[in-house]
């Protein structure tokens, strides 16, 4: 189990890093998101493999709190995104305000 943890530990590392890199480096304000958001699923995971390897149930509540945080994130930045220049909320085609 030791190795596995360690082996889990060292790509979530890898990707955390990779994902401070596109957030330092990216051009838009959407692809900063998406590396946030993948940033704090890499969290969750780490936090989960040192649940696991640690056979510790306390952590649970970081585990939902974490994932929380990730989805409103996430959900807030896009509906910010969805908005036109003027503020309204961007319609399709078609569409009924």
């Amino acid at each position: 189990m030791t190795i596995v943890g360690i082996v889990c530990a060292a790509l979530l590392a890898g990707s955390g890093v990779l994902c401070l890199i596109r957030v330092v480096r990216g051009p838009s304000m959407l692809d900063r998101t998406v590396a946030t958001d993948v940033f704090v699923a890499a969290i969750v995971g780490a936090v989960g493999v040192h649940a696991a390897v640690g056979r510790y149930s306390s952590t649970v509540s970081v585990l939902l709190a974490l994932s929380l945080v990730g989805f409103l994130g996430s959900v807030s930045i896009a509906r910010f995104a969805a908005r036109d220049g003027d503020g309204s909320p961007h319609l399709e085609d078609g569409e009924l305000p």
